[in-house]
């Protein structure tokens, strides 16, 4: 009998597996409701992060963990003036430098900084001084861009600091037997957060060639990281290019600003021997073989109508035979709305049509939401044992 490592390696390569694993990303706000973990000790500290994602694995029986969130800090609470926690559970950290942190029981965390910073323009931008950007730890998204609270120039031979690899060396520690995944932003992803969405779109027809100079300091940056993150022991690496599908951007400016940085950043994390696979939200349905194109070994999400574009059948028609996929069940109008019967029957039907030949993983479609109830998520692995070895 294979365990969760053991099966989700085997189906990232279409080999045989024992039963299909089962692996999906949750929301953070799902941890929030669904363990002890405090907002504040979830959001900054490795060890809270770290107790969450495994109590839910376990819980779940998942095969695997997406670690979506850096190490942090250790003595990050020398930075804190005081932290508040209202009736609700949500609690809000003070800085001693005026900034804030709202984090709420069950959503993400919102950064206050003191000087209320504005988005740069394009103008302000020196794409020499971009490498790449955490939006979610101490102080959030500046620019240019710096680790903590504490102001300094990166030097990006020695941009990293250590402890951003604390969690995966925690959670490897104690979970040998799972399949444990890392998750850099893609440099797509990063210039929209950098400008904000409107005005990055606008950017890419206004000022192509500087958002292609952002897009290639983001590349090397976002790169560099996936290998890192492949030195310390993770079994694969998603990048989260959530916003490259259509509604944001058409298939030919998918080939122009996302498929070339996409590709050079599948290539360094290649050369570590370390699988890489895409998250790509919504409607991606008339991308799959530029998706593929970027190198990659697995697509992540595949959203069904109507939350996105893709039918599984034609899915795996079109590029099954090159890639693996994780996702297609309806992460809202199956698992969030539907009873644990409409779930199982839904997710058998998935696995009907995915796993032949392998090289599927049984997940939601996007994040798990917040409030999706656990008995719609421990009856996937149900399905995947009762559903049993897929054909060849």
């Amino acid at each position: 009998m294979m365990n969760g490592r053991e099966r989700i390696r085997a189906a990232m390569r279409h080999e045989p597996v024992d039963r299909v694993p089962v692996m999906c990303q949750l929301a953070i706000g799902h941890y929030l409701l669904n363990t002890d973990v405090a907002p504040v000790d979830l959001w900054f500290t490795s060890e809270g992060f770290a107790r969450a994602v495994l109590t839910l694995a376990r819980r779940y029986r998942f095969d695997g963990i997406l670690l979506n969130l850096l190490g942090n800090v250790p003595d990050w609470m020398r930075y804190v003036n005081r932290i508040e926690t209202a009736a609700d559970g949500s609690q809000t950290v003070y800085f001693h430098n005026g900034d804030s942190a709202r984090c709420p029981a069950d959503d993400n965390v919102h950064h206050v900084p003191a000087d209320r910073r504005r988005k740069p323009t394009i103008d302000e931008v020196d794409p020499e001084r971009i490498f790449y950007d955490d939006p979610h730890g101490l102080g959030g998204l500046k620019y240019p861009f710096y680790f903590g609270l504490d102001p300094y120039e990166p030097d990006k031979a020695d941009y990293w600091p250590e402890y951003l690899f604390r969690t995966i060396n925690l959670v490897r520690r104690e979970a040998e037997d799972l399949s444990v995944h890392g998750e850099i932003f893609s440099p797509w992803t990063q210039l929209l957060e950098l400008f904000g969405y409107e005005n990055a779109l606008m950017y890419l027809i206004d000022e192509p060639d500087k958002c292609r100079a952002i897009l290639a300091a983001y590349t090397e940056g976002a790169a560099d990281l996936g290998v890192r993150q492949a030195r310390h022991g993770v079994d694969a690496v998603l990048i989260s290019s959530a916003f490259a599908g259509g509604g944001f951007i058409s298939p030919r400016q998918y080939e122009q600003f996302v498929l070339p940085y996409e590709a050079e950043v599948v290539r360094r994390i290649h050369q570590e021997g370390v699988p890489v696979y895409t998250h790509t939200c919504g409607d991606i349905g008339d991308r799959l073989e530029r998706m593929a194109a970027t190198g990659i070994d697995g697509i992540d999400t595949l959203d069904p109508p109507p939350l996105g574009s893709v039918d599984l059948e034609d899915a795996k028609r079109r590029v099954g035979d090159r890639l693996f996929f994780k996702g297609n069940l309806d992460a809202v109008n199956t698992l969030l709305h539907r009873s644990r019967e409409e779930v199982r029957q839904d997710a058998l039907w998935r696995l009907k049509v995915g796993s032949p030949k392998s090289g599927y993983i049984l997940s939601s479609a996007c994040s798990v939401a917040p409030r999706v109830p656990s008995r719609n998520l421990t009856v996937l692995v149900e399905a995947s044992e009762e559903f049993g070895r897929p054909s060849r």
